[in-house]
């Protein structure tokens, strides 16, 4: 944004964080008193027209209207917006705030075909390690393609909970290099991360650590363990499957990276995976798919055992090294 500002600004896109800095750095150029927010799902364009109409001939320093969540205005709400830009009211500025948004769309074609501006902001799934790098630099830290790597295998695609990763981590790092052990030191796991710690475990034949991690997801689910015990076992299946097929890309002379593309899978992912199945043969991975329907069948009625029970003795099967 130049010092002299627009009649109106769209401030959208996937980037998150960096919307709302942007926002935060416009509303620093008015008083706290001169700004007035809304939201597109109680406001509509109309109303928003509205909104800087009023009281225009006493916005004295500049006003400031905010309109979150304008990706929910329809094509009416457009043409409301795009009429106002032909007079905008003097001194006062509307923001227009939402998320991902084309610039074709009937609100980017009324700001921009009038006296507005389009800042479009969006986050690449395919650049996310880039982006990764980008905030770190941002906050004057150093992070090396592992870390950012590590990063978003720990945290995942979230842009708000990356960005609040890379906020802590860099304040601890204090201007020091951060690398992928500082950030597996700092940084938990997410709720829809943490079956990564029982694959992990199963993949380095840890059978304490695949225990352990089972029954920390039967505690933390919050649901019985009659609805989590199968999907343990559903994630561990689905992961020998992948195992299997990475196991089968790599005798084939397949490259991990290669591979990622092959999987759908993050290139740091498949290289996890790589190295896993190093840790089992062929024979052993079809032995433990086997295992693993025969867990399936026991959780559906097939076993008087208890289902904690039956989990156990698979996890211990499946996991043990081959005497």
């Amino acid at each position: 944004m130049t010092d002299e500002l627009k009649p109106a600004y769209l401030i959208a896109g996937s980037d998150r964080p960096k919307i709302d800095r942007a926002v935060e750095r416009l509303r620093r150029r008015f008083a706290p008193d001169a700004i007035e927010l809304h939201h597109a799902a109680e406001t509509t364009g109309e109303s928003a027209v509205a909104a800087c109409n009023a009281l225009g001939l006493f916005a004295g320093d500049g006003r400031l209207i905010v309109v979150d969540g304008v990706e929910e205005w329809k094509a009416p709400d457009a043409k409301e917006i795009a009429a106002y830009l032909k007079a905008p009211t003097p001194a006062t500025t509307l923001a227009l705030v939402g998320g991902e948004l084309k610039k074709d769309s009937p609100l980017a074609k009324a700001v921009s075909g009038g006296k507005g501006e389009l800042l479009l902001w969006d986050v690449p799934q395919r650049g996310l390690q880039k982006w990764v790098s980008e905030q770190f630099t941002l906050h004057q830290t150093k992070a090396d393609a592992e870390a950012c790597r590590t990063l978003l295998h720990l945290v995942g695609d979230d842009v708000y909970d990356l960005a609040s990763e890379i906020d802590k981590v860099s304040t601890w790092a204090a201007g020091d290099a951060v690398t992928a052990a500082d950030v597996e030191r700092l940084v938990a796991a997410r709720a829809e991360t943490t079956n990564f710690a029982l694959t992990d475990a199963w993949g380095a034949r840890d059978v304490a650590g695949v225990l352990e991690a089972s029954e920390g997801m039967l505690e933390r689910s919050g649901d019985p363990r009659s609805k989590t015990i199968p999907r343990v076992a559903a994630i561990l299946t689905s992961h020998v499957s992948r195992i299997a097929r990475a196991k089968a890309l790599d005798s084939q002379g397949v490259t991990a990276k290669d591979a990622a593309s092959a999987l759908r899978q993050h290139p740091f992912y498949v290289g996890k995976l790589y190295a896993q199945a190093r840790n089992f043969e062929p024979d052993e991975l079809r032995r433990i798919t086997v295992r693993l329907a025969g867990l399936d069948h026991a959780l559906k009625g097939g076993s008087r055992l208890a289902p904690e029970l039956e989990l156990e003795r698979a996890l211990v099967d499946i996991t043990a090294p081959r005497q």
